[in-house]
C-alpha cells in the first residue's frame, strides 16, 4: 500500500495468508485506507483510539505464509462472488492485494517436507526479516489466522505448525498474535522463549460471533442471579474453517475457549455443549444457535433461544486490524509479554483480566489511553528484558530451544 515516505511503516505477517480471513483483511484495509468504505467493525478507529499513536492504515504493509498457491487477487474474486466482499470493491484494490500476493513465502511443514523443526523456524524467521527489512519496516506483527489445528498430544509430539510459526517470529524479534485456538505461543516450549523474547503478544482464538453473544449474555444471567442449568449450541458452517473443524480434535480445540467463557462469566460450567458441523454449501457464511435452560423466581424454568448468522471472515478482518495496530503500538511503547488489555477480542485471552464483554471494553479503552500517553500502563508483564534488538528494530531471543527430532522435552532440545 502507498504510504507517505515520511512516515515510519508497520508490517503485518500474516500465517494463512490466503486465506478467507486474511483476503479480508488487505482487502478492506485497502479499500477503508482509500475511503471507498467506512472502517465498520473497527473499534480502534472509533473516537476513543484517536490519541493513541496508533499506525495509519496505509502505513501497514502486508506479507505472510501459506501452503496454498492461490493468488490473493484469485482469492478475492471468489469470496466477492460468495457475497463476503462488495461487488467492484476486489477490483479497486487490485495493486494492494498484488503487492501482498508478492510477498507471501511457502509455509510449512508440508507432505514430505524433510526438514527439522529447527531448520522450518530458522526458514520462516528469514522470510519475516527479509520482508521487514527490503520494506525498511519500523517493525512488524505476526498474526496467525490459518485454519485451526488439533491440539498436540504429549511432551514427545512434534511441535504443531502454529507453534513453529510463534517461534520464528520470536526469532525475527515479532509481536506475535494468535487468533486462532491453535496452540501457538501456548505450547510449553513457545511460552518459555515468548518469556525471554521480551516481546508483547496476545491470543487467542478470536471471539466474533457466537462466543462474542456468550460474553454478553453470561455476565446478564449471573448479575441477575439467574440459575442457567444449561447451555447448549450448534454451529453450521462451510469454508475452510468447516472443512478443518470436521476433525473432531480440532472442534474440540476450539470448543474450549467457548467453555471457557461460560466458566468465567458464570463461575460454573452448565450442561450441554457445542457441535459444529461443516456444511459446504454454506461457503464462509455460519449460523450459531444457542439453547439456554434457566430457572427464574421459585424455580420457574425458562428458555432463552438466540440465531447468529454471519460470515467469520468479515466479523474477523476488523479484529485482526486492530490488534495488529494495537501490537504494533505496544512493541514501540516498549511493552513485553503477554497482552492482557486485548481480552477484549480473545475467547481464550492471555495475561490476566476480567471475563464480561463491557469489562473487557473498558480495559482496552484505558490501554488505549495508556498508548497515547507513551506507555502502556503495566499491561505488558515485563519491561522488556529481551536480549538485544534484532536489525528491524525488535527484541529477539538470540538463541531458542525446540524438541529434537528424537523424543526430547522443551526443556532439552536443538538450538536455533
Amino acid at each position: 500500500m502507498s504510504a507517505s515516505l515520511s512516515r515510519p511503516r508497520v508490517g503485518v505477517w500474516l500465517i494463512g495468508a490466503r486465506g478467507s480471513v486474511a483476503t479480508t483483511v488487505v482487502t478492506g484495509c485497502a479499500a477503508v485506507a482509500a475511503g471507498l468504505h467506512p472502517p465498520t467493525g473497527m473499534v480502534t478507529e472509533t473516537p476513543a483510539f484517536t490519541g493513541s499513536g496508533l499506525p495509519a492504515l496505509s502505513d501497514l504493509v502486508f506479507g505472510g505464509h501459506d501452503t496454498l498457491d492461490c493468488p490473493l487477487p484469485k482469492r478475492a474474486e471468489t469470496l466477492t462472488a460468495g457475497g463476503v466482499l462488495p461487488p467492484g470493491v476486489a477490483t479497486a484494490v487490485t495493486a494492494e492485494l498484488a503487492a501482498a500476493d508478492r510477498e507471501i513465502r511457502p509455509g510449512g511443514p508440508t507432505p514430505g517436507d524433510t526438514r527439522s523443526q529447527a531448520e522450518l523456524i530458522t526458514a520462516f524467521a528469514a522470510d519475516i526479516r527479509d520482508f521487514t527489512h527490503r520494506h525498511e519496516l519500523e517493525r512488524a506483527v505476526v498474526v496467525n489466522v490459518a485454519s485451526t489445528e488439533p491440539a498436540s498430544h504429549g511432551p514427545d509430539a512434534p511441535l504443531p505448525a502454529s507453534t513453529l510459526y510463534a517461534l520464528a517470529a520470536l526469532r525475527a524479534g515479532c509481536p506475535y498474535v494468535n487468533f486462532t485456538p491453535s496452540e501457538g505461543m501456548h505450547h510449553p516450549v513457545a511460552a518459555v522463549e515468548a518469556e525471554r523474547s521480551g516481546l508483547p503478544h496476545a491470543g487467542r482464538d478470536g471471539k466474533t460471533g457466537q462466543t462474542l453473544l456468550r460474553a454478553v449474555l453470561g455476565p446478564m444471567f449471573a448479575q441477575r442471579a439467574l440459575s442457567v442449568r444449561a447451555w447448549s449450541g450448534t454451529n453450521l458452517l462451510g469454508g475452510g474453517d468447516g472443512a478443518a473443524l470436521a476433525d473432531p480434535a480440532a472442534a474440540a480445540a476450539k470448543n474450549a475457549g467457548k467453555e471457557r467463557v461460560l466458566a468465567d462469566t458464570l463461575g460454573t460450567v452448565p450442561e450441554g455443549e457445542v457441535h459444529i458441523d461443516d456444511v459446504p454449501a454454506l461457503g464462509d457464511w455460519k449460523t450459531a444457535w444457542d439453547h439456554i435452560a434457566f430457572d427464574g423466581f421459585l424455580g420457574t424454568r425458562m428458555i432463552l433461544q438466540t440465531i447468529w448468522q454471519g460470515c467469520d471472515s468479515a466479523l474477523a478482518a476488523p479484529l485482526v486490524l486492530d490488534l495488529a495496530r494495537l501490537t504494533a503500538r505496544a512493541h514501540e511503547a516498549g511493552l513485553s509479554g503477554p497482552l492482557g488489555a486485548l481480552a477484549f477480542y480473545f475467547k481464550d485471552p492471555v495475561g490476566e483480566g476480567p471475563s464480561g464483554l463491557s469489562e473487557q471494553y473498558e480495559e482496552l479503552i484505558r490501554f488505549g489511553w495508556s498508548l497515547g500517553q507513551g506507555e502502556g500502563e503495566g499491561e505488558g508483564e515485563g519491561e522488556g528484558e529481551g536480549e538485544g534488538e534484532d536489525e528491524g528494530g525488535g527484541r529477539a531471543a538470540r538463541s531458542m530451544r525446540v524438541p529434537g527430532e528424537t523424543g526430547e522435552t522443551g526443556e532439552t532440545g536443538e538450538t536455533l
